[in-house]
Formats: structure tokens, sequence, C-alpha cells
């Protein structure tokens, strides 16, 4: 791992990110020992409800919690929790201006490079488990039809009663596995989570009605044995991650549209109609299916149901390729009364990010600019200031997956390095002036195709030969076969 280690901090540097904290930063950090405390008229005691966390297996910074509570009428009550990180990270700090200079936590294989310390983000501003903390409470009342019929923000102090992981409660969940201990042990937690998920479905059904995007797509994630590489496995999608995905979706939608009715200007992610829309619609004719030839997210998602259910093994390859051809998110001021472009994957046109201040430095600002629209204030950024974060933050999301991608070929290209003049069969992910590129799926690997491309794009399937392997500078060499 010491090669890889040496390669990301390498790539850190490359993509203009900072692998560490500067003294400046460590010298303000070494002052900061308790949580931050506030007990003014304005913050509403909620430690009594039965909050939880749902998280990956090893995550100790904890960005939110969730908790729902029945009403009449099949109507529930949900309550999202954001960690309070501005109570302790202050506008233009030496934390906060590395948060800025970078904007995102950077996880690698060999290493993870958090947006802040982690005695903040797993600690003293994580919402850790059985420690109260303050936080931004977004709540929303669902309809039996699954509309948000009425939110409200503020702050309050919370308590987690319980930190619970995705893949436990998603075998739970589906009834494949007996409730995690964690779950088991708190009174009432069973029942708790069961009207979440069937809250969180509600929403699912609500946002596929109107054209969200039904994507499966297979993430690498490095297995350690030892401290030793031992494979790149898929992280796929599950229920627990669904119900957490739908309750943030909705929750930043409701962030967004607050800021709209205070006057606020905000940070909006929009992701814009596909440029190579053509191209999906030929994906979508090579297996027997018709698009419109203007882009048409309803029918996209249709078409992507119809294909999941008559090929669900090739489905994440399918996801993969509509992902690259719909191109990259990015944020976007949005000033009050603006009309700006909503985001096309998600179906939706209000859209912040606001939910996980301890990683995104754009969700730090929507905090900012919320507890100032809550005690009416005015927004602690200037507009010209927030269009260059705006256009800041989206070159550094891009850099921070660049070094991540970069990571992630070396470590693939360790694991293939044995496998030199082996076969395999691949999907096309990239196809340019610039290279085509393929990915296998044993190991999870993406590499360049040397020799044989002509005629190749994305979506096309290909068998390919390993010829070569770099591990010093992330090469992973195909002939097409």
């Amino acid at each position: 791992m010491s090669d890889l280690k040496r390669i990301a901090r390498r790539a850190m540097q490359d993509y203009q990110l900072q692998p560490d904290f500067p003294p400046a930063a460590l010298l303000q950090l070494g002052a900061l020992i308790h949580p931050a405390d506030d007990s003014g008229p304005d913050i509403r005691d909620l430690r009594t409800l039965l909050w939880a966390s749902i998280d990956n297996d090893d995550s100790r910074d904890l960005d939110q919690l969730s908790v729902a509570q029945p009403l009449a009428n099949g109507t529930v009550k949900v309550w999202v929790a954001i960690a309070d990180v501005d109570s302790l990270v202050s506008l233009s700090s030496p934390i906060d201006d590395h948060a800025r200079a970078n904007t995102t936590s950077v996880y690698t294989a060999a290493q993870i490079f958090p947006m802040l310390p982690e005695k903040l983000s797993t600690d003293l501003t994580s919402l850790a488990e059985s420690q109260e903390r303050l936080s931004i409470v977004i709540e929303m009342t669902v309809d039996l039809a699954g509309a948000v019929t009425a939110s409200e923000i503020y702050r309050a102090r919370v308590l987690n009663r319980a930190k619970l992981a995705y893949n436990g409660v998603a075998a739970w969940l589906d009834g494949t596995a007996a409730a995690p201990p964690r779950l088991a042990g708190v009174p009432g937690m069973e029942d708790q989570l069961r009207l979440q998920d069937e809250v969180a479905q509600r929403l699912k059904r609500v946002r596929y009605d109107h054209g969200a995007l039904t994507l499966d797509t297979i993430e690498a994630q490095p297995v350690l044995s030892d401290d030793v590489l031992s494979d790149l496995r898929p992280d796929e999608k599950n229920r627990a991650k669904e119900l957490i995905e739908h309750f943030m979706i909705a929750a930043n939608g409701v962030s967004a549209r607050y800021l709209e009715s205070r006057g606020m200007p905000s940070l909006r992610r929009v992701l814009r109609q596909p440029e190579r829309w053509t191209r999906i619609v030929a994906l979508a004719g090579e297996s027997g299916d018709k698009l419109p030839a203007a882009p048409d997210s309803k029918a996209l998602n249709q078409f992507l149901i119809r294909r999941r259910a008559a090929d669900p093994e090739h489905f994440p390859d399918l996801s993969l390729s509509v992902i690259k051809l719909l191109g990259a998110g990015e944020y976007a001021l949005k000033l009050p009364g603006q009309d700006i472009d909503g985001h096309f994957g998600l179906a939706v046109n209000d859209y912040t990010h606001s939910t996980a201040p301890n990683r995104r430095f754009p969700d730090l600002i929507t905090q900012r600019l919320l507890k100032a629209a809550l005690a009416d204030r005015p927004s602690p950024y200037g507009n010209a200031q927030l269009s260059q974060l705006a256009e800041h933050c989206t070159a550094q999301e891009g850099n921070a997956a660049k070094v991540e991608r970069r990571v992630r070929k070396s470590a693939a290209a360790l694991l293939l390095a044995p496998k030199v003049g082996q076969q395999f069969e691949g999907i096309v992910t990239g196809a340019s002036d610039k290279g085509t590129w393929v990915r296998i799926a044993h190991p999870v690997a993406e590499g360049r195709v040397v020799k044989g491309s002509q005629g190749l794009d994305v979506g096309d399937r290909v068998r390919v030969e390993l010829v070569r392997t770099d591990v010093e500078r992330g090469f992973i060499d195909f002939a097409r076969q």
C-alpha cells in the first residue's frame, strides 16, 4: 500500500488539491476541544426522537440523521438532521480556507484525504452515536402519494441513538438477515426504520413518475487484507442506500426552495440536457428499442426500466454508458427569481447540495446561507463570490474524481499485472480523439484500447486482451480481439 499512498499524494498535487492541512489550520484545530454548543432560544430540543444514522460500515464522518413519525391519513412527518459544521468552522478561518481550496473529501484505494481534519469530521462535527450535537433540521410532511406537502427548516439539538450501516440494514429490510445488533438494541427502532423505508419508496415512485433515471452502476471498492490490496469489488445499490438517497434528494429540494422563498441566492446542482443524446438513442436502437429525437428523461427512464427487466446482468453496463453520455453535473449560482437548468438525471428543478457539510464545501456554503436566512441576516457571500465558488467547486470536484480514478487505475494495474496475456469481456466507456477506454468486471478496472479501437463507441461490447500494465502511471492497455 505504500506505493499506492505515494501515488495518491502525488496525484493530489498534480490535480491542484492539497494533501495536507497547512500549519495555520492545525493551529486552529488545536484550540478546538469541544463540540459546538448553543442554548439560544432558536435552538429546538429534539434529543428524545429516535434518530439514527445509516452510512458505510467504516464511515465516521456522519453528516445526517433521520427519523419519522406517522400522522393522520397515511401522512408521515420526516426529519433530516444535518451536522452543524459552520458552528466550529468559521467563515474564512484557516480550516475553512483549506476546505474551500479542496472543496471535497477525496476517497482513494490507498488513503482518504478529508476536507476537514478528522478531529472535526469524525468527532466534533460528526453526528456520532450517543453524542449530543447541534444540527440544521429539515422537516418534511410526506403524504400517501409521496408528495412533500409542507416543510420547515430550523436549528436543533439532536442525539444519534444508533449508528447503522447500509449493508446490514438492507439485508434486514429485504428479509435475508436478522436486524443488526445496534438496530435491534434500541426499542422502537425497527418500526422506525420500516416507516422510513416505506416513505422513501413513496418518494422514489414520485421521482420516477417525473422522469428520474433508473441507473445501477458498479463502483469499484478496494478489498484489503492486512493492509494489502487483494481485490476491487463492485459496491452495489441496496434498499438502505435508496432510503438515504431519497431522503437527501427531498431535503436538498426543500433547502433550495427555502432559500428562494427568503430571497437568498443559492448554489444549485444542475445536470443539463445531454449533448450526446443521439448516441443514447443509438444505444436504445441497438437493443430493439426507440427513444425520441429530443432529450426526454421520462422516455429514457422507461427504456432503462425495460432493459433492466430484459437483461439485468448487463444493466450496470448500460447504466454506465448512459451516465458517461449524460455528462457531468455542475454547480451554478441561482439568484432569486432567476430561471436556470434543473437536474436532468434526478428530474428535479430545485436542487442544491446541503446534506454533507463534513465532506463537501458546497454543502457548507448552503448551510451558511440557510443559517443567515433563518436569522434574517444578509448572505455571507456576495453574488460574484458565489459565482466564482460554483465554478471552483465544479472544477475541484472533477479534479478529485481524477485523483480517485488515477489511484483506482494504479490499484487495478497492480492486481492485473500477473494477468498480462489473458482475455476479458468488456464494455466501451469512453471514445474520443484522445482514445478509447474499456471497462472489465473482474476485477473492476478500466483501461485503454491501444490496438483495434477503430469504430468503437460508448456502450459497445468488446473482447480484449491485456497487453501491458504500469502501476506507477496507472496504465492498463488492452488490444481488441
